[in-house]
């Protein structure tokens, strides 16, 4: 099992959240991508670009924060992140 939790962050306070389970025989990076995409979906959210900074937190804690720079569009919350909660 592998399971994602994705926070929404305004002001230092949580404002919506969302954990995607992801049950797939496939690589990590595909579950992280896939669970991402789904998370967004369901929170009405574009998707985030993964800048550098993004990809060296992400590989060496399996957590990150994605800030407005990593969004095209203007996005209502200070920053997204995610986080591995639970792998196979």
């Amino acid at each position: 099992m592998f399971r994602l939790w994705v926070r929404l962050f305004k002001d230092n306070h949580m404002q919506k959240d969302t954990v995607i389970c992801n049950d797939d025989d496939d690589t990590r990076t595909h579950k992280v991508m896939g669970s991402l995409e789904k998370a967004c979906y369901e929170m009405d959210l574009p998707k985030p670009i993964w800048l550098g900074v993004n990809v060296n937190d992400f590989k060496r804690h399996s957590k990150c924060r994605f800030t407005q720079d990593s969004f095209i569009e203007e996005v209502p919350f200070d920053y997204m992140e995610i986080c591995v909660i639970e792998e196979d």
